[in-house]
């Protein structure tokens, strides 16, 4: 696997985004093909760039080519259940030869709108739980694609978090309840919880409004700190729950590296990157016949510790050397 770094996808990016609506001309002898793309962030976020632009570098790589033997229709859906349902629909309807999918609510959305037409998931948590695929190594259907990880990689959050911080013992977490994986990590978290000294508190993350009200409510006492769960909704929000940990001054722990780079304090999880360089394979073996029941799920190929030093310093942490060591770190 071809190994390629975060800001290589932003330059990559920043040359091509412009050329994107112009599809070129194909060779006459040459079939294009239609790849739908929906992802559950923003197109302007920084995320969502750098996941598109990862995908589509590997493709290139394969030989697939945006505007000369591929057309790329992407869609975003900004964390929004309603907007992502459309967007499900509108891409089904461009007969696309495949759909690169992000998230339970995307993956979801596309497969009410179609049982044939192939779809690659590329940031999911439980596609069995989810209904999504029959099993991990047969999928069956027309749906497979790469996990985020299984719920047991909860319980390193509220081990994290008192490594970090050991003052606290309350701790908030952030949680979507309207999905299954946002319940199936806050229980894992709820079983870890009393082994650490930790009293917990659940956070809506439906919105803006509810995540400032519960954060803020939360932090009129003292001790506190965070954890803050992976969902769609935890990611659209991820500045506003950065800032309101740094406002009131509540060590938090993270699922994914780009919170730390945020400004957030510590993140432990997968390369959220590495997914969809894995995914245009997928595609690829798609488009040259092979079909989704037959490829497997396959779980993530690397974790990270992620520390930002000066979030650290301004929370008047002291970061063991221990944990250091572990860590990638953020100056």
């Amino acid at each position: 696997m071809v190994s390629l770094r975060r800001r290589d996808f932003i330059t990559l990016l920043g040359g091509a985004v412009a050329a994107w609506p112009l599809p070129l001309c194909a060779e006459p002898s040459e079939r294009v093909r239609r790849i739908g793309i929906l992802i559950n962030l923003a197109a302007d976020d920084p995320e969502s760039q750098a996941r598109r632009a990862a995908f589509q570098q590997r493709l290139a790589q394969l030989g697939w080519t945006d505007g000369r033997n591929v057309r790329i229709i992407a869609r975003w859906g900004a964390g929004d259940a309603a907007r992502i349902r459309r967007h499900a629909e509108e891409l089904v309807a461009s007969s696309p030869d495949v759909i690169l999918a992000t998230t339970s609510p995307g993956v979801a959305a596309l497969q009410r709108a179609t049982r044939t037409v192939p779809i690659v998931f590329a940031s999911v948590v439980d596609p069995i739980g989810s209904g999504f695929v029959d099993s991990l190594e047969r999928p069956g259907g027309n749906t497979t694609g790469f996990t985020l990880f299984e719920y047991g990689l909860s319980h390193k959050w509220p081990e994290l978090l008192k490594q970090i911080a050991p003052s606290v013992t309350r701790a908030a977490v952030l949680r979507d309840v309207t999905l299954m994986t946002g319940v199936g990590q806050s229980a894992v978290i709820q079983a870890a919880a009393p082994s650490l000294g930790l009293e917990l508190t659940p956070v809506g993350v439906r919105d803006a409004d509810e995540i400032e009200r519960g954060v803020t409510a939360f932090a009129h006492r003292s001790n506190g700190g965070l954890i803050v769960t992976g969902s769609p909704l935890t990611a659209v929000h991820r500045d506003l729950i950065v800032t309101l940990a740094a406002q009131h001054q509540l060590p938090a722990v993270y699922p994914f590296r780009y919170f730390v780079t945020s400004g957030g304090l510590i993140s432990y999880g997968p390369d959220s990157i590495d997914p969809y360089l894995r995914a245009a394979g997928y595609v690829d073996r798609i488009l040259k016949g092979e079909k989704p029941a037959d490829l497997p799920v396959q779980a993530p190929a690397k974790y990270e510790l992620v520390i930002n030093l000066k979030t650290a310093q301004s929370l008047d942490l002291e970061v063991s050397p221990s944990l250091l060591a572990d860590a990638d770190v953020i100056e």
